[in-house]
């Protein structure tokens, strides 16, 4: 089994930055692809951006590329998303996910490959 539990969110102004972060209690972190989703209120649940375990690759939205960063720290079984210049539109409740262990399939930004959830953490940003 895997938990996951976010922390990090909050409320800020447009164009400042937010580090969100999700603590694992997993053997198999490593093994794991990590991910962050996001839900804005009245909307499906996006993918934002993955860390995939093999290859170490990350691969971001493209509404957030440049201005976010997945990281992870295996020896830490920790999983953070850096967050800057943000923007009213990126408020939603952000959800750390988890596929695997040992997950090696394509489709790392559908959230049905991922079998593990967190609870959520709340962004709002204010214009």
């Amino acid at each position: 089994q895997v938990q996951l539990v976010e922390s990090g969110g909050g409320l800020v102004q447009a164009g400042a930055s937010l580090r969100l972060s999700c603590a694992a209690s997993a053997r198999t972190f490593s093994s794991l692809d990590m991910g962050w989703f996001r839900q804005a209120p009245g909307k499906e649940r996006d993918f934002v951006a993955t860390h995939r375990w093999f290859s170490g690759r990350t691969y971001y939205a493209e509404s957030v590329q440049g201005r976010f960063t997945i990281s992870r720290d295996n020896a830490k079984n920790a999983l953070y998303l850096q967050m800057t210049s943000l923007k009213p539109e990126d408020t939603a409740v952000y959800y750390c996910a988890a596929a695997g262990p040992y997950y090696s399939g394509s489709y790392y930004s559908q959230d049905s490959s991922y079998n593990y959830w967190g609870q959520g953490t709340q962004v709002t940003v204010s214009s």
